[in-house]
């Protein structure tokens, strides 16, 4: 036998490895791990000294189909870890008929105070398209006439449930003795944020209530005085998004679109963010400084995937449950 069959041989048996390796990380992530749903818990410090834990779920990226009956129930069991908000940061839908399935999954929340903001695929439907464009950049919204999706059907939903919208606007609420001032903006993946706008929806926000203070965000309490926690909402955690956030005084940055990198390697992580996100920073609690102000930012994983991409690997999907705690 010459060196060169014998070294053909061994590429040929180095090719049926690599290409069982391949299929079998293929089968394991489509069949096995994007359906392994997970539950991501963390403290966060951010209330005023003394104030009550304050247990924020963060849902993002369900991309639900009316066929995917484990993931809506699984959704559904979250309701018995007794939340004290919900924030969903968009990409709900993943079917022109996912709306059966959202609102069946989110029913159990009815009665929780909730916020949302949109995703791209809250308002067009899936596309198929070439994974190897991830590598390129962001993602875009084909040319080809995506579907549209009945996006005030979805508001309807979160209507139904008495959440608000932060779609480019503000809102506030106490709970368990802290006031929570929250903003946020539509997708900016697709160009809908307007956070030039923020300044003066917060404005009108603290115009509005009677108890508001001169300096804001307030981290004081006393007798006389609420303490105040800022909170920034968007779906897809631009850069230009997030030190616009920050510099409005947002502490904590809740966000979701880039589905943890959804295929990434294990001991290197992510291998594209479909943003400008750094990929450390791609799913999970870390820290996001503009200047010399400094905020929390959650960026979650998400729960679901596109179905003509139906595949998870080193990143399983994943709820988070923030427990906001005293600094």
């Amino acid at each position: 036998m010459t060196p060169q069959s014998v070294g053909g041989k061994a590429l040929a048996a180095a090719a049926t490895v690599a290409g069982a390796a391949g299929l079998a990380a293929f089968a394991w992530g489509s069949l096995v791990e994007r359906h392994r749903f997970t539950l991501r818990e963390a403290t966060v410090p951010v209330l005023a000294h003394g104030a009550d834990p304050i247990r924020v779920l963060h849902l993002s990226d369900l991309h639900m189909a009316p066929w995917q009956q484990a993931k809506q129930d699984w959704v559904r069991s979250l309701a018995d870890l007794q939340p004290d908000l919900i924030v969903d940061t968009g990409d709900n839908l993943g079917h022109e008929a996912g709306y059966s399935g959202i609102e069946y999954a989110f029913e159990r929340f009815r009665g929780i105070p909730g916020v949302f903001v949109n995703g791209s695929n809250d308002y067009f439907g899936p596309q198929l398209k070439n994974p190897l464009k991830y590598f390129g950049g962001p993602s875009l919204i084909e040319t080809q006439r995506p579907k549209k999706l009945d996006i005030t059907r979805l508001h309807a939903i979160f209507d139904d449930l008495g959440w608000s919208s932060l779609n480019n606007a503000a809102e506030s609420l106490d709970l368990n003795g802290t006031h929570l001032e929250l903003f946020g903006v539509d997708d900016p993946h697709i160009g809908l944020d307007r956070p030039e706008v923020i300044t003066g929806a917060i404005d009108e926000l603290r115009a509005n209530d009677p108890l508001s203070e001169e300096t804001w965000p307030d981290p004081v309490v006393s007798a006389t005085k609420r303490s105040t926690l800022t909170i920034g909402v968007a779906h897809a955690p631009y850069q230009r998004v997030l030190r616009s956030f920050v510099n409005h005084g947002a502490q904590l940055i809740l966000a979701g679109h880039t589905h943890g990198g959804q295929v990434c390697v294990p001991g290197f992580g992510a291998l594209v963010t479909n943003c400008d996100i750094p990929r450390k920073q791609v799913k999970g609690l870390s820290l996001w400084n503009v200047g010399l102000r400094t905020a929390y930012l959650n960026v979650s994983a998400g729960l679901g995937t596109s179905i003509y991409a139906p595949v998870r690997f080193a990143c399983p999907p994943e709820a988070t449950l923030l427990t906001l705690t005293a600094g």
